[in-house]
């Protein structure tokens, strides 16, 4: 099994759906209410350098590898830094509630600490579960000894947290709308005087569209703003964030980089790199281009340097004062600052900026480094000499852990995230390791920030340093819940961020002159064998998700919800890909009967090969050295031993008693080869690959690109299709960068024996790369969310696109499939609404009733 996992392989490595995470579930998309508060001490404050300042909302972290107390929750101030931890027997009570996910906890220092020495604090603790819960963690709180001040008692007045003081009529205290309402204005108020900038004439070659030059705009005025961030005042020479009330002697930094958030096609890419030669000459290399380039100053057309005709440009200004940029490197701690950019990327991206930088830029003028592979440069020194610095997420997973790694002794010129909703998940270990790295201007660059809730910006807020949005805890206050509940406020408040700190401009507003994109559903009737069997999977899926609802028990049976869900979806694309019985997808009834059942251990394997949606529990990534335990859970090797060792020996996810000799490695898996007659295995062809053969044939040898998310569809179209006389070609996760690029180079040739088909796995091929010599393409299957299928689409629909664009989808009639496309407009309408201020009505996000929905539970 540990072969089946390719850890460079980055197409695989964030298959998602809004079912993956059952740690977000509860936070991110139900309906969560206030059970009431209990009043606790903060302890152990002599240890730690964090300090509430007054009336503060704290962080609220659990530590279950606490070698010294297994229940520990550690506290945080709004600045992330740690002030202690909750005392230890109302630890012990609130920990495994929220363990299993029955509340989420949040916590505010009710009053102005005393300012002598102390070794703890008074805070309130907010309790929230869902309604149904209520009696349950009701009898657990009171069964713990703690005092549960709920509402309908006189003490539930004194609560300070905003979900009640947001129903007080207090004039005193501006309420947290009024204050949004407030930076909202004052963001209106900046909109329109973002002026077009020219890039560096002897660095950028190519003309850039007028977006891109307001664009160029936007990213050189906010990357050297000295302005305070959003939520900051300055009163009487201290600072103080007017949400939480923290304050500080230090003036804040500003926030020197945002969301690049422009539709995918309209050329990000080369804006950013015009903003790399901007810097870089208008602030480098010497202190007269750093003069040059000062507001109001009048500069050559290459914007610091003359270019070699030597003629005059005109007069540029950037609205903020630009500090020279140093050339000497020097130490910062022990940090080694430097000029140099650091590009992270999904493999399938690297040609992109590779060959942007061939097409757009002067030879030499911009120095790139491809930090990958096995001899990477480990030397800080070295790499400090290249302007670019490109490297993958994967990279920087396996270099977070290395003291000595040079992507964590260097302090970044600047850090972009290309493809930047990958850190969606904020537990990720990816999430955490380009959040972890040094630079002053960081960028997420991505066309689709939100991919399924509004909990995926929460981790792009935590990379970008935006205080207090960046503390978990406070999100969750202030955007997720009442956006989780249907609330206005919610979304209001998440429009007001996002122009805070985003630009985004789409293809709808005319800013180029793309050909025009239609889309099309094409429905297709199951065959009579296919519906036979979609009809009783899906009846006994009903069943068994049923009894998960009834017991309660359904975040904790999430894989065995997935897979059945999988599997439902994969015999609307072919029966091929799924086994007849959805009984072997379920976990046993008794824990030990997995340790005598090879079969099953078998089964499970396939099912994660399978699936691709599974992460290990502890590390939250995709799992490597596979191991099973006994109580039928999956993690990687290292991780589970790592646990075991660290605290008492139970599973993580059960409790159930667990030791090393208990833990099985998972069966080698019996991969397909690319040169097996895969499609052999089905003696007919499915409803849709009929379907498709059709249109192919209709469309007369025009380029096509036909997506599917399941790479062994894939295999099984390349039979029929060369049955059929059409010459294809295969773009799937297990290819490297250089053979991709061998396939896109290949496809794009237009010859008569051409290939004209290019079958490509959505996930490999829906990012970064340009498939503009095709002109139609083919959904073969709906995916959960849509930014994925726009990403696919927009491979084909971008500038350097000359044809009229069609996009087919095909769908499955009276199936799970029709339902995932009313589950896609939710996520639309969300994901417009973010950005779209003023008047718009919230979508409830994700919950367990879309689940039910998808399955057919409820109407």
């Amino acid at each position: 099994m540990a072969s089946s996992y390719n850890p460079e392989d980055e197409a695989n490595d964030y298959e998602e759906t809004q079912f993956t995470d059952p740690q977000l579930s509860l936070s991110s998309s139900s309906e969560t209410y206030m059970v009431g508060f209990v009043i606790v001490n903060i302890v152990g404050l002599q240890y730690y350098t964090g300090r509430i300042s007054g009336r503060e909302m704290v962080g609220l972290v659990r530590e279950p590898l606490n070698v010294y107390d297994e229940n520990a929750i550690r506290v945080l101030n709004t600045r992330g830094t740690q002030v202690g931890h909750i005392e230890r027997g109302a630890a012990k009570v609130l920990a495994p509630l929220m363990d299993t996910q029955l509340i989420i906890v949040e916590g505010i220092v009710p009053n102005t600490p005393y300012k002598g020495p102390k070794f703890k604090i008074v805070v309130q603790l907010h309790i929230f579960a869902r309604i149904e819960a209520f009696p349950d963690v009701k009898s657990a709180i009171f069964g713990g000894g703690l005092q549960l001040i709920a509402g309908d008692t006189a003490s539930f007045a004194l609560s300070e947290s905003e979900v009640v003081k947001e129903k007080r009529n207090n004039k005193d205290v501006k309420s947290v709308d009024e204050i949004f309402k407030l930076v909202d204005e004052s963001v209106v108020r900046k909109e329109g005087f973002v002026e077009k900038l020219e890039p560096p004439k002897d660095v950028i070659l190519s003309e850039l569209f007028d977006h891109q030059k307001e664009g160029l705009g936007w990213l050189v005025g906010r990357e050297n703003s000295e302005e305070l961030p959003p939520f900051w005042e300055e009163k009487d020479g201290v600072f103080v964030n007017v949400l939480t009330n923290f304050q500080t002697n230090t003036r804040p930094d500003p926030i020197r980089g945002g969301i690049f958030a422009d539709d995918m096609g309209l050329g990000k890419t080369l804006t950013l790199l015009s903003l790399i030669a901007y810097d870089k000459q208008c602030s480098g290399s010497t202190e007269k281009a750093s003069d040059n380039c000062r507001d109001g100053e009048n500069v050559d057309d290459s914007g610091g340097r003359k270019s070699k005709g030597g003629k005059k440009g005109k007069k540029v200004s950037a609205n903020t004062s630009r500090k020279k940029r140093k050339v000497v490197s020097s130490d910062v701690g022990n940090l080694v600052s430097s000029n140099t950019t650091l590009v992270v990327c999904t493999l399938s991206v690297f040609s992109v900026w590779v060959n942007q930088l061939i097409d757009h830029t002067y030879p030499n003028s911009l120095r790139l480094y491809v930090f990958h592979g096995k001899e990477r440069i480990r030397d800080v020194e070295k790499l400090m000499k290249y302007d670019i610095v490109l490297t993958s997420y994967n990279i920087l997973s396996v270099e977070e852990s290395q003291s000595e790694s040079p992507m964590n002794k260097m302090e970044w010129r600047r850090i972009i995230l290309d493809e930047g909703h990958m850190i969606k998940n904020a537990n990720a270990k990816l999430s955490r390791a380009v959040t972890a790295l040094n630079s002053k201007r960081r960028w997420v660059v991505t066309g689709t920030p939100i991919q399924n809730t509004s909990y995926d910006l929460f981790s792009l807020m935590a990379f970008l340093k935006f205080d207090p949005f960046s503390s978990k805890g406070y999100w969750n206050r202030l955007v997720q819940r009442p956006l989780a509940q249907g609330d206005q406020k919610g979304l209001e408040r998440l429009q007001v961020l996002m122009a805070t700190v985003s630009l985004r401009r789409t293809k709808e507003q005319n800013l180029i002159q793309l050909p025009p994109k239609s889309v099309h559903t094409y429905h297709v009737d199951l065959l009579h064998e296919e519906r036979v069997l979609y009809d009783r999977m899906e009846e006994e899926a009903k069943q068994v998700v049923k009894k998960y609802i009834n017991d309660g028990s359904v975040t904790h049976n999430f894989s065995t919800v997935l897979s059945i869900i999988l599997r439902l979806r994969q015999i609307c694309t072919d029966v091929a890909l799924c086994p007849h019985d959805i009984k072997s997808l379920l976990p046993p009834d008794n824990v030990q009967d997995v340790s005598n059942n090879p079969e099953l251990l078998e089964k499970l394997v396939s099912l994660l090969q399978d699936a691709e949606d599974f992460d290990c529990p502890i590390c939250i990534c995709p799992p490597t050295d596979v191991v099973i335990t006994c109580c039928a859970h999956i993690f990687c090797r290292a991780c589970i031993i790592k646990t075991l060792k660290q605290t008492k020996a139970n599973c993580p996810m059960c409790r159930h008693p667990l030791s090393e000799s208990q833990l099985y490695t998972a069966p080698p898996s019996a991969e397909s080869s690319d040169n097996s007659n895969t499609s052999s295995s089905s003696p007919k062809v499915s409803s849709k690959v009929s379907l498709l053969l059709k249109l192919l044939s209709e469309n007369g040898g025009v380029k096509s690109v036909v997506f599917s998310q399941f790479r062994k569809m894939l295999l099984l179209l390349e039979g029929p299709l060369k049955a059929a006389g059409i010459k294809t070609l295969r773009l799937d996760g297990t290819m490297s960068p250089k053979k991709r690029g061998l396939v896109i180079e290949e496809f794009s040739v237009y010859e008569n024996d051409s290939p004209t088909v290019l079958l490509a796995s959505l996930k490999a091929s829906g990012t970064g790369i340009n498939l503009t010599s095709a002109s139609v393409v083919y959904l073969f299957e709906p995916w959960w969310n849509p930014a994925t299928e726009e990403q696919a689409m927009d491979r084909v629909h971008r500038i350097g696109q000359r044809k009229d664009v069609k996009i087919i989808r095909i769908i499955a009639r009276n199936t799970i499939e029709e339902r995932v496309l009313e589950l896609q407009e939710k996520k639309k309408e969300l994901a417009k609404g973010a950005f779209v201020r003023k008047g718009s009505k919230d979508k409830k996000e994700t919950s367990v009733g879309d689940l039910c929905r998808l399955i057919s539970l409820t109407d």
